[in-house]
């Protein structure tokens, strides 16, 4: 017997840049919601979004520029100021838990509203694993969008290479019109061989999650052998290698760090808990990679991995680098990766990085490494992020739906996975998120 819930649900319009088409929630899945459970949604009309105000009408939504009626507002990215209602509930990416800067106005505009803000990054399941992301889809959008930059590179450096065949990932029609073509780029290096000059290309993945995961997905496609990180150094340095195909290397945190003292072994658990008895030794890997994709979680509190220091080192050294492009997933600005002085746009989306001058320049030109650090990558494939996320979204959408807002945060019957994610409760911090107060001035 269906469950029935009487509450009117808004889904806002993403208007944080050109980009992003996203949903929360696609039009078959609404009318499920519809269906099941006498939900009654409301959506914003956009022309950007991935899916047509038409596609939702045809499923029972409502298209409404004005969404105050609605008690419950679902979104994907950051909202403005001046939407926010009072005691309403909000869910959204809101990157706040960090206390970054540029949010703070916005978190103490929901706080002096008495607003209650469920955040999805913080939904996991009982082994504190996140339910809703879209690190799987900014790893294959961050994938193709680096082959790509190779491609361009590689051609303003003289050496045509079947890479420059690849587009953006934007301007495909879907991921599978992608790999397509990414596979016909694999079988021509099969078939003809790459220009010795690109011989070996070992493109290096630091992170093995849900991100890594979707960008080795994408390179899967090509013709490849993958090396232990171990042998690395062997393989290259004996030329064990062939010109018809590319080949990988995964790298944990055991292979990129180790203790700063030489008595201590490395403990995974124990790098987790006190990061700062350990210091980086990527550097050694760094001359036998053409590619370095970075899908690593990182906070100020671990080390860097490529500095600043040694990109110069590396250019400095007598034998030019093998280093073509840095894709830059996780796209923390000077964070594991010091040289991604800032974050780029679908639309200028790589600069090259001099660490000779340790200045960027914009586009494809001049001495160093080309950085693809696009911030948000998953919108670049919005179809398959906004199927995917919507699926993994939509069990959960009844309960937020059900609960009854206006008592205490203690009585509240929300799923512990939800639970978790609740940051503000009608303008309060929640138990698990008193730090925050120190970020509002």
């Amino acid at each position: 017997m269906n469950e029935t819930v009487n509450t009117l649900i808004g889904i806002r319009r993403e208007d944080k840049n050109e980009w992003e088409k996203r949903v929360p929630l696609i039009p078959t899945h609404v009318r499920e919601l519809i269906q099941s459970h006498s939900l009654e949604i409301w959506i914003q009309p956009s022309s950007l979004r991935i899916f047509p105000d038409s596609d939702y009408i045809r499923e029972g939504a409502r298209v409404e520029e004005n969404l105050s009626p609605c008690s419950i507002i679902f979104a994907v990215k950051e909202i403005p100021l001046k939407f926010f209602e009072k005691e309403k509930v909000y869910i959204f990416f809101s990157h706040t838990t960090k206390g970054q800067p540029y949010n703070m106005p916005m978190l103490k505009r929901m706080i002096d509203l008495n607003c209650t803000l469920i955040d999805y990054e913080k939904i996991l399941d009982e082994k504190g694993q996140r339910l809703l992301f879209f690190g799987k889809q900014a790893g294959q959008a961050g994938m193709i969008d680096t082959l790509w930059a190779l491609g361009k590179r590689l051609v303003r450096q003289g050496k045509e290479n079947p890479f420059s065949l690849i587009k953006q990932a934007y301007l495909y029609k879907s991921l599978v019109e992608a790999k397509e073509e990414i596979e016909k780029v694999g079988w021509q290096i099969y078939k003809s061989g790459l220009d010795s000059a690109l011989v070996p290309l070992v493109c290096g993945f630091a992170g093995y999650g849900h991100v890594s995961q979707g960008a080795q997905e994408i390179f899967n496609l090509l013709r490849f052998e993958e090396i232990l990180p171990e042998r690395i150094v062997d393989f290259v340095e004996k030329k064990k290698y062939s010109a018809d195909k590319v080949y990988k290397v995964v790298f944990k945190e055991k292979h990129m760090v180790e203790p700063v003292s030489s008595d201590q072994k490395f403990e995974l658990q124990d790098y987790y808990d006190n990061p700062k008895k350990y210091k980086s030794v990527f550097e050694s890997y760094l001359p036998f990679l053409t590619i370095l994709v970075n899908c690593i979680y990182w906070s100020p509190q671990y080390p860097r991995f490529v500095t600043k220091k040694i990109l110069k080192n590396l250019w400095e050294a007598p034998s030019y680098p093998s280093l073509k492009v840095i894709g830059d997933i996780s796209c923390d600005v000077e964070g594991s990766v010091e040289c991604t002085v800032r974050s780029t746009t679908p639309g200028n989306p790589v600069y090259v990085y001099d660490p000779i001058e340790e200045k960027a320049f914009d586009g494809f030109e001049g001495r160093g490494v080309v950085v693809m650090a696009i911030d948000n990558l998953p919108a670049e494939i919005s179809l398959e992020s906004s199927i995917f996320f919507s699926n993994a979204l939509k069990p959960s959408v009844t309960a937020i739906a059900r609960e009854n807002y206006s008592g205490r945060f203690a009585d509240c019957s929300l799923p512990g996975s939800i639970r978790k994610a609740v940051i503000l409760y009608r303008g309060e911090f929640t138990p698990d998120y008193q730090y925050m107060k120190n970020f509002i001035k």
